[in-house]
């Protein structure tokens, strides 16, 4: 698609010199800064991500549990499969 846009001289200049440097043109260098501007703008718009709630049922650490024998036996306890506070 053709399009005419305006662009201030000095701008226009550093674009044309740092297509020259990279060895392109200017079209392909004005197609890169619109999809990287475009990317993220529409980035941001996204959701952020929210962490799914993931609780099961029971009541948690309890101070009986905590009394069992403290820390390591707690840590026993989290890999024995009956264990049901």
């Amino acid at each position: 698609m053709k399009t005419a846009i305006e662009i201030s001289d000095p701008l226009f200049a550093k674009a044309k010199a740092l297509a020259r440097k990279e060895y392109t043109t200017l079209r392909q260098l004005i197609e890169q800064g619109l999809q990287q501007v475009i990317r993220e703008k529409t980035e941001k718009q996204e959701k952020p991500f929210r962490l799914q709630r993931a609780s099961v049922k029971g009541n948690g650490l309890t101070p009986e549990a905590l009394a069992r024998g403290g820390c390591a036996a707690l840590l026993d306890l989290s890999y024995d499969p009956d264990f049901r506070s």
